[in-house]
């Protein structure tokens, strides 16, 4: 590549803190700015290129690197400078930001840098379980490298977009640092000091989706063999999900958390019996039964255990066991 050379000139205090802030700018006279802060992004895949643009969007000084350099080419285009190599990219800024295939890459990419890594902050946005978040931030804490673990909440055309939401957890105070810049990718979220909860929530959140996605395709599927196109059905199902669901769930977390189960809106008695119509509703039309069916057996183990009378919320002692 040409034209690699990292922001190392603009190391200081904006790179270490996260935020600056100026005064009597154009339109914001007496008013505090935030000022440009050099960032580094390691890796270039759809997400890694999604953050290293929104970054550029936002006006700050982006650094990338890439095990294949050409894909940092459209950047570098962009206003962006390629780092020839791991260390070049570490040493243009006191922020940097990772999104590689997996821990065992960025450990790679990582390795024998400790040295260089002391004193700045690493923002781990790669895949991982909980067990590898906290393990790397203990060895982050080991040589003085401040640790952010993060989940992504959003595909990489929504990054920057006003959807998007990135999920954090680590030091409070290392996020606090830099809000500022990290708002450029998505609302930051904090879920606290645990270094291993944004990939838990990550997991959950993920889980939700592909429930809620598969019910939604099934009820296409179920109407759709009466003829019912899905853009007829998805505004009525959407609504659905945004007022009644969200209601349920609202309602029975504090449910959970107690482990009390008052049925006082819907019985599991009164569910399995709406579970039975979907069952014999999906039959007469060769609609697939597999997830229906699933939960159709946790009902009827709870309701075989003798907790008929109480609400969905009960099924949380079926799934945890």
């Amino acid at each position: 590549m040409t034209h690699e050379r990292p922001h190392e000139a603009q190391t200081g205090q904006a790179e270490r803190t996260g935020t600056t802030t100026t005064t009597g700018q154009t339109g914001q006279t007496g008013a505090e700015v935030d000022a440009p802060v050099p960032v580094t992004v390691l890796g270039l895949g759809a997400m890694g290129t999604a953050l290293a643009e929104a970054f550029l969007a936002a006006g700050h000084p982006t650094t990338v690197w890439n095990r294949t350099p050409g894909k940092a080419e459209p950047l570098v285009a962009r206003g962006g400078v390629a780092a020839p190599s791991p260390e070049a990219a570490i040493t243009a800024g006191g922020l940097i930001v990772a999104c590689v295939l997996d821990y065992d890459a960025l450990t790679t990419v990582l390795s024998g840098q400790d040295a260089l890594l002391s004193g700045r902050t690493l923002v781990n946005l790669t895949s991982g379980s909980p067990e590898q978040a906290r393990a790397f931030a203990d060895r982050a804490a080991g040589i003085g490298l401040d640790y952010l673990d993060g989940a992504i909440m959003i595909t990489p055309p929504g990054i920057g977009g006003p959807d998007a939401t990135v999920l954090y957890s680590g030091a409070p105070e290392v996020l606090a640092r830099h809000r500022t810049v990290l708002a450029a990718l998505g609302e930051p979220v904090d879920l606290g000091p645990d270094a291993g909860i944004a990939g838990l929530y990550d997991t959950a959140l993920l889980g939700l989706m592909w429930s809620a996605l598969s019910g939604w395709l099934h009820g296409v599927a179920l109407v759709g063999a009466d003829g019912v196109r899905a853009a007829d059905f998805t505004p009525v199902a959407t609504r659905w999900l945004s007022g009644a669901v969200a209601g349920f769930v609202g309602r029975y977390a504090a449910q959970t958390d107690t482990r009390t189960y008052p049925g006082d809106d819907a019985s599991l008695d009164v569910h399995l019996a709406a579970m039975e119509h979907l069952l014999h509703a999906s039959r007469a039309r060769g609609v697939d039964t597999t997830l229906p069916e699933v939960f159709a057996d946790q009902v009827r183990r709870a309701v075989a255990a003798g907790h008929g009378g109480d609400s969905y919320a009960r099924l949380i002692e079926v799934i945890t066991k």
